[in-house]
């Protein structure tokens, strides 16, 4: 026989109504003001379970009152919205050259935004850039950093919460030290979450972009590095170890860019096919001028038939590592990005080369947002984890 302890029977009505509240909460979040009787459709929930939720989330600050509905059969409607200022997220992306970073209230809408370029040549140098950059948005949104409700990097490499470290953080240099975790965190507090920079920019593209209308897509960004984010039944996916996605590891050795000790430290296949590779592929096939992947591709594009030829090459070796993600998952959507996936006529080439190898062609195509991609899939993750934190706070201290 299995005893309850009386403590878990008396949390049952408050999850329930903390659920109730984060179902109604939702709602108003993805469609916008309502009144209680949409609610009450849209949720299945009764009209007293919900006028006692919505009370609940008013006198907590999270929903006020906007106006009352006229116009139609019987009492005027009052109607419901999120309160934006209950809250504000940090969303913030290091990258190599750039910081970037945006402050949003709980509605979404973004109150302050920033990049600069970073000089930086260590990695606590980095942290110190960040909560620079951090300081220069609060100021800008008017706020204190007691008003952040939840603060999101997007990072390079995986967090592994069992040595409690970032790995796999390939080109940023010192990224992966114990220091870097300990200085994040005494800057942005312990609740400080990290995404996968290339997992965030696919919760942008779910969010903003072309995975809006579609269940499954692979985000896949090519260019100074390689990486996938992966959304499937509408949810990123990050995997048991959180390397779901890390196809900078798959074992394509081949590419006439591909370097040993380039492998061993970043992956074969980053080795193979990342801007550095398109440029050693190109000096080697003795290409003037190739100091970049984005001027091999300009060559290219003038009939530079060596320089032609590197891209073909470059085009086969992203073809072969959607065709495998195709074969395990088989996404509806492919969205291309980083400096090579959006470079022009990459994407006709991907394509060419795709449909000679994969078993289905699903739809692909080159994302369309920008160099805020990453803060952007930042704050959408933040959103989720400030509206949970608030009306778990909210339910703890009406209880």
């Amino acid at each position: 026989m299995t005893v309850v302890a009386g403590g878990a029977s008396a949390a049952r009505p408050q999850l329930i109504r903390e659920i109730n509240e984060q179902v109604l909460l939702d709602h108003l979040r993805r469609s916008g003001p309502m009144a209680r009787t949409e609610l009450a459709r849209l949720s299945g929930l009764s009209k007293p379970t919900v006028s006692a939720a919505l009370g609940s989330l008013e006198r907590s600050g999270l929903v006020h009152v906007i106006g009352q509905r006229t116009g139609v059969p019987g009492p005027a409607a009052v109607v419901y919205d999120v309160r934006p200022e209950a809250g504000f997220v940090l969303g913030l992306d290091v990258g190599r050259e750039y910081l970037r970073g945006a402050i949003a209230d709980l509605a979404g809408t973004v109150r302050s935004r920033a990049s600069v370029r970073t000089k930086a040549v260590d990695a606590m140098t980095r942290v110190n850039g960040l909560a620079e950059l951090a300081v220069k948005l609060l100021a800008e949104a008017g706020i204190s950093a007691e008003e952040v409700t939840q603060t999101v990097l997007g990072s390079p490499g995986v967090y592994d919460p069992r040595v409690d470290r970032l790995t796999l953080t390939g080109r940023l240099s010192g990224w992966d030290s114990p220091a870097v975790l300990a200085g994040l965190r005494e800057r942005f507090g312990p609740g400080l979450m990290i995404e996968n920079d290339i997992d965030a920019a696919a919760l942008a593209e779910r969010v903003h972009g072309h995975g809006r209308d579609v269940e499954s897509f692979a985000f896949v960004s090519v260019g100074t590095g390689i990486g996938m984010g992966l959304v499937l039944d509408g949810k990123l996916r990050h995997g048991f170890h959180g390397v779901a996605g890390e196809i900078s590891y798959l074992p394509f050795t081949e590419g006439s860019g591909s370097d040993a000790r380039d492998a061993r430290r970043r992956g074969s296949f980053d080795a193979s096919a990342s801007a550095a590779a398109v440029v050693r592929a190109a000096r080697r096939a003795g290409v003037p001028g190739a100091s970049s992947a984005e001027k091999v591709f300009a060559a290219a594009a003038r009939g530079d038939a060596v320089a032609a030829a590197v891209v073909t090459e470059e085009a086969l070796l992203v073809a072969k590592a959607i065709c495998s993600v195709i074969a395990v998952v088989d996404p509806e959507l492919v969205v291309l990005g980083g400096g090579i996936g959006q470079a022009p006529g990459f994407l006709e080439a991907v394509v060419h080369q795709l449909s000679r190898l994969s078993p289905v062609m699903p739809e692909v195509r080159v994302t369309d947002l920008g160099a805020e991609t990453v803060v952007s899939g930042c704050i959408s993750a933040g959103l989720d984890r400030a509206w949970l934190n608030l009306v778990g706070r909210a339910g703890n201290s009406g209880s």
